[in-house]
């Protein structure tokens, strides 16, 4: 362990979600949205909770950044973009394609080395492409491969077995669980398989937000540091074009975001601040905007998040409301004379 003795695992319970985010169509909640928020100050307290954010849950692709500082710690020689890669749940462009190449290559490898699932590229637009195209699912295609491909490269280097590098029991799988409770701060909880065949750890919402807040201030130079640089730098390489938590980076100076599959985010600043978001429903369209609230209840300016309200509900073909998070998300008032 890089850090203190992990606490224990979170419990495994019904997670006691609260409404987070509320679907306004003419001016009447037509639906609701569950879920659970964290906001940490920057000195790790817990500055704002909605919902259940001790229990235990699946961070799913959110979880990618911790994963790619246990890379770098194992010895992962990456950096820059495909670095950012490592941490990516692409879109399946062309670059993220030719950059998983390029990590595979690197460790004298290829596409039919990797053991993720075959897919159609995520991004709607490339894969419309594909299909007009003919094209077939591949490895390579599938969101997760700058991973995947990270993950062979480093077993390649530690001198680990390559056909099962996705066993819990993997030498690779290990070190990235020791990472997971290192940075986290506590023990995993529960060990499943994820969409894409690697293994996904089951944390605590609070436990997510502090691995993001310890990866923001960690020092220049060290593998967390150069996780969160490469990511920053290259947001369209971790996740795509057009694609809502890269322009959130954009939008933040220093900020860094993940988004995961079943409405997850996690975001954090340099100065420690971090949020954590789960949606229980899984529904990006609440995601987007109480990620955007839960930052600014984190003291980000409002005004920089203006573009994240929320995609118009339209009746019509006209706008007749929106998803709003729940008045509790509004930002603080500021003090007199600030």
């Amino acid at each position: 362990m890089h850090g203190s003795s992990p606490a224990d695992a979170p419990v495994v319970r019904e997670p006691l979600h609260a409404p987070v985010a509320h679907l306004l169509r003419g001016g009447v909640v037509e639906g609701v949205h569950h879920g659970s928020v964290v906001v940490l100050g920057a000195d790790g307290e817990v500055l704002f909770q909605l919902g259940d954010i001790e229990a235990a849950f699946y961070p799913r692709s959110a979880l990618k950044p911790v994963q790619a500082v246990a890379m770098v710690r194992a010895g992962l020689p990456l950096d820059g973009e495909l670095l950012s890669l490592a941490a990516a749940s692409h879109s399946g462009e062309e670059r993220h394609l030719a950059g998983a190449r390029r990590i595979l290559e690197r460790a004298g490898l290829t596409e039919d080395d990797l053991r993720n699932v075959p897919d159609m590229p995520f991004g709607p637009a490339v894969r419309d492409a594909w299909v007009r195209e003919g094209r077939p699912p591949s490895r390579l295609a599938q969101n997760c491969s700058g991973k995947h491909a990270a993950m062979l490269h480093t077993a390649r280097l530690g001198g680990w077995s390559l056909d099962d590098y996705l066993d819990p029991a993997h030498p690779l799988q290990q070190a990235i669980a020791e990472t997971v409770e290192d940075l986290t701060g506590q023990r995993i909880a529960r060990v499943t398989v994820d969409g894409c065949g690697a293994p996904l750890f089951a944390v605590s919402l609070h436990g997510l937000a502090r691995a993001a807040a310890r990866i923001t201030t960690a020092p220049p130079g060290t593998p967390e540091a150069r996780v969160a640089d490469a990511m920053r730098e290259h947001a369209e390489m971790a996740s795509g074009a057009g694609r809502d938590v890269a322009a959130l980076m954009r939008a933040v100076p220093g900020l860094l975001a993940k988004d995961g599959f079943e409405g997850v985010e996690v975001a954090a600043l340099p100065d420690g601040r971090a949020i954590a978001v789960k949606i229980a429903d899984g529904a990006a369209r609440a995601r987007v905007p109480v990620a955007a609230a839960a930052l600014a209840r984190a003291g980000i300016d409002p005004a920089l998040l203006t573009e994240f309200a929320g995609e118009p509900l339209l009746g019509g073909g006209a706008p007749v409301g929106r998803v709003r998070p729940v008045r509790a998300l509004d930002p603080l008032p500021l003090p007199a004379g600030a």
